[in-house]
């Protein structure tokens, strides 16, 4: 399972946490303008803005979990079992499958209000990458500097949903996830609320923090929801690049998973594989890895935007330690 979230400050923000018990050889790739990108079942698109994000490249295509393209429009795709609905190719509808929907959207667009226009043509298909790598069941965030959406495609079709608390998860659908937030309305971060418990009752707060009781802190993805909804939405820092970015990956903290905590079976575990921010207005992809909490960063403007070649980036996964003595 996954987290999805925005941040804005100067500079707008979007990244996500891969919580997954299995890894791919993903890395942060960058797509330059003239890569040709040949879909399936509509017209490739030859050349598009530069995008950068973490993939898996495979025979020279990449994957992408999520990505920004130089615009300043970000997406990414989290897992969304049982709900989500793949189908197969329409007549009329623009047929592009789960594993393209990224750059297609990326490729064509430079906000959420055209992406919501693109989306309204498409029909997300079944069809897998390879035999090797069969269909996964995905939704997605897409958001620019100004908006936040959902898309989502379910046995009812295809749902584009506006997200006013910039954040996403898993299941259930993202209408329900919202409605779910109504029982967390009296959640405060002030410390010190009068006692409603009852009239003429005095109870004294014993404790900081305690007007956030009750919010969730276990790892589904409906409590997760909640925690980085209530986290992000309330969340303070300066405006410099560095505060920004602390605060974003202390954002996708509160919801991350350590090995041990999420069982799936012998000797399967769940954990946050990486972490990732996007700044949106500068083109720089930052990450964590599970083991290496030091920020790495990747700017796609230091790269060639104009060739035709994915360049890749392994990530760097060993723990870096600043020894001070």
């Amino acid at each position: 399972m996954c987290t999805a979230a925005t941040y804005n400050t100067r500079c707008h923000y979007f990244g996500r946490n891969l919580d997954l018990e299995y890894s791919y050889h993903e890395q942060v790739a960058v797509t330059p303008r003239n890569y040709p990108f040949q879909f399936r079942n509509v017209k490739s698109v030859m050349k598009h803005p530069a995008i950068i994000g973490m993939a898996f490249v495979v025979d020279g295509f990449p994957l992408y979990y999520d990505a920004m393209n130089e615009k300043g429009l970000g997406m990414a795709g989290l897992n969304f079992p049982d709900n989500c609905d793949f189908k197969d190719p329409q007549e009329g509808k623009d047929n592009i499958a789960s594993f393209e929907l990224i750059p297609y959207v990326l490729s064509l667009c430079s906000t959420t209000e055209e992406a919501k226009v693109l989306l309204s043509h498409v029909n997300i298909t079944n069809e897998p990458f390879s035999d090797k790598l069969p269909t996964n069941p995905l939704h997605w965030m897409v958001a620019d500097g100004k908006d936040v959406i959902v898309v989502e495609q379910t046995a009812s079709g295809l749902h584009v949903y506006d997200d006013p608390v910039g954040v996403m998860t898993n299941n259930p659908t993202f209408d329900m996830q919202m409605n779910r937030l109504a029982d967390y309305r009296n959640l405060s971060v002030e410390s010190a609320l009068p006692c409603a418990f009852a009239k003429g009752l005095d109870l004294h707060p014993y404790s900081r923090g305690m007007g956030g009781m009750g919010l969730p802190g276990d790892l589904s993805s409906a409590s997760r929801f909640v925690k980085v909804a209530f986290t992000r939405m309330n969340s303070l820092s300066d405006d410099s690049e560095s505060a920004s970015i602390s605060q974003f990956f202390h954002i996708l903290g509160s919801v991350e998973q350590q090995r041990g905590l999420c069982k799936l079976g012998e000797d399967k575990y769940e954990i946050t594989i990486y972490s990732s921010c996007c700044n949106l207005d500068l083109g720089i992809y930052y990450y964590t890895t599970y083991e290496n909490s030091q920020i790495s960063a990747v700017d796609m403007h230091h790269e060639n935007l104009d060739g035709d070649t994915v360049v890749t980036y392994d990530l760097i996964k060993g723990q870096q330690v600043h020894y001070q003595n």
